[in-house]
């Protein structure tokens, strides 16, 4: 049963979940949790959390709409890459023909690939078990899919599967998690097939925020109002039917001393007003992470007074171009009180678009005791602004049916 709704769907308060982690803090190598939302203007609680000797990033991000939720965010993002770093659960090295034989192989030829990289039967690589969601029995996929240790030399097999986090999950219970990796899928997925449709097919789906009926997302609006931060949101629900928002801000008058850009957030739940929720906050999240200039996987540089007014520009100019605006109720929206239901409706809206797949590998580590998944969803898309992402079939659906010529 959900316990907790303030903003996001728990089976406990963010208050409990610290209260259970924190202890294991020094184990995970997690040295600090730092509140920076000072640094910006919003207000917006945004947290970064630091493990100096991290094999992949070291500094997570957390945000949420108090500073308990966003440093539980952080925290358990900690843990995330942590077990996924750090996987002790048995391999096989192995080819696709010679463990295909004897064993439930997940379908490769739907997962998301290099642009640049190649596979093929007869090659060697490390293979992981999960289970399928979707009818409970194993599957194995590839290794390269599901850790994060990205220390140099990478295992056998890497460089034809796209590595990301995408998927990678925790939560207070297993099944929470689970619901959480999936719902990051399918954001991905969303936002990647909204970034290929048209300019005016993009357009149309542009929120008018007057119709945000939800509380907690008026509370943000309202926030980024006084910090003078122009808001645009658009619905990129797909058509898997699962509430998804991208979201950006921007200052709306240029400050030659600190020239920050257009930042974005992405958001995806059952439920529309946590969808919208984390696409707010995430945005400010991404404003900070540029500010603190901590995270490992940013690299900037100063815009350009140029570069930096055309950027503004650009994003009021899409804020305030003409034309109708979506209603934030016509965006689907489900609320069910137990997650095993989230989880049965989100497997049913994956089935209903031929998604026939969703496989979990559970990361748990029994000493730690903290609920970690990682779901793969063969035939979803990647974000398509991940190096060397290469369009899967649901993009180049949408892309063989565009005009040419036409933005």
């Amino acid at each position: 049963m959900k316990g907790f709704f303030a903003g996001t769907h728990r089976t406990v308060a963010p208050e409990v979940t610290l209260a259970r982690v924190r202890p294991l803090m020094p184990v995970l190598g997690i040295t600090r949790i730092a509140n920076v939302t000072g640094l910006d203007t919003i207000g917006l609680p945004v947290v970064m959390v630091t493990r100096p000797n991290a094999k992949s990033l070291s500094v997570a991000q957390g945000k949420g709409a108090t500073l308990a939720a966003a440093q539980a965010s952080g925290l358990m993002e900690a843990v995330e890459s942590h077990h996924a770093e750090n996987i002790t659960l048995p391999l096989k090295l192995a080819s696709y023909k010679q463990l295909g034989f004897g064993h439930r192989l997940i379908d490769v030829a739907e997962l998301p690939r290099y642009a640049q990289g190649s596979f093929h039967g007869d090659q060697r690589t490390l293979w992981i078990e999960g289970v399928d969601l979707q009818d409970g029995g194993p599957r194995w996929l590839p290794f390269a899919l599901v850790h994060t240790d990205f220390t140099l030399p990478l295992p056998p097999g890497s460089g034809t599967f796209l590595m990301s986090s995408s998927g990678l999950a925790s939560g207070n219970h297993l099944l929470e998690a689970m619901c959480h990796g999936l719902c990051e899928l399918i954001e991905r997925d969303a936002v990647t097939l909204w970034r290929v449709l048209p300019l005016e097919a993009r357009r149309a789906t542009r929120v008018d925020l007057d119709t945000v009926d939800d509380a907690l997302c008026r509370d943000v609006l309202e926030r980024y109002a006084r910090a003078g931060i122009a808001v645009t949101v658009w619905d990129a629900t797909s058509d898997i039917g699962v509430a998804t928002f991208h979201a950006i801000i921007v200052d709306r008058e240029p400050n030659p001393q600190r020239r920050i850009g257009p930042m974005g957030g992405m958001g995806c739940h059952p439920s529309r007003s946590i969808a919208l929720l984390r696409a707010l906050t995430e945005a400010a999240q991404s404003r900070l992470t540029i500010i603190a200039g901590a995270r490992d996987d940013v690299f900037t540089q100063q815009l350009a007074p140029d570069t930096y007014l055309q950027a503004l520009h650009r994003s009021h100019d899409e804020a305030t171009a003409p034309g109708p605006r979506a209603s934030f109720a016509a965006t689907p929206s489900q609320d069910h009180e137990r997650f095993e239901d989230d989880l049965g409706w989100i497997l049913e809206r994956l089935q209903s678009r031929g998604l026939t797949e969703a496989v979990a590998v559970n990361l748990t580590k029994p000493e730690l005791g903290v609920p970690v998944v990682r779901v793969v969803v063969p035939g979803l898309e990647a974000l398509n602004d991940l190096p060397g992402y290469c369009p899967g079939r649901r993009a180049r659906a949408l892309l063989d049916r565009r005009t040419p010529g036409v933005a």
